[in-house]
């Protein structure tokens, strides 16, 4: 894309752009449903979900000034310096152009400054994000970790920092 875009930390004023975002992607892939993001309760309020936790961070991208995705970073485990990737999710006008890329770069340079691990949790029928996440260095994992709430995720990987 030859446009400019910018990433930075959500605020309230985006809630509700980013919330529809997630909604709607998770829909378009059948996944509207509980076990997943969708029945999540801090989704349509995540600035203050993540603004209230002091180690956690939520990233908005701007595409024209308009909120075009997002991704976020979570403790899971903080006794074992193991951080989440979290609500990756672009709008689907803007899928494929590679800024996936730029939000990943940007929650792994973070994670990477404060936790040893990163996991994260997807399920097999969103394989462009499962080939995002290898790309990355994410290493598939059997089964989830302790603790996970998402229960209708089936594929879980993890990434040393």
């Amino acid at each position: 894309m030859n446009k400019p875009v910018v990433i930075r930390e959500i605020e309230a004023k985006d809630d509700k752009a980013i919330e529809a975002i997630i909604k709607r992607s998770l829909e378009n892939h059948h996944l509207d449903h509980e076990g997943t993001a969708y029945t999540d309760p801090q989704l349509a309020a995540l600035s203050s979900y993540y603004h209230d936790r002091p180690k956690d961070k939520y990233w908005v991208m701007e595409l024209d000034g308009e909120v075009v995705g997002g991704i976020g970073i979570g403790i899971y485990n903080e006794k074992e310096s193991i951080c989440e990737l979290q609500k990756l999710y672009l709008a689907s006008r803007v899928q494929g152009k590679g800024l996936s890329r730029e939000l990943m770069k940007t929650a792994l340079n973070y994670a990477s400054a404060h936790f040893k691990q990163c996991y994260l949790e997807t399920r097999h029928e969103l394989e462009a994000a499962s080939y995002l996440y290898e790309k990355y260095g994410f290493q598939l994992l059997e089964k989830p970790l302790k603790g996970s709430e998402h229960t209708a995720m089936d594929r879980w990987y993890i990434k040393d920092l």
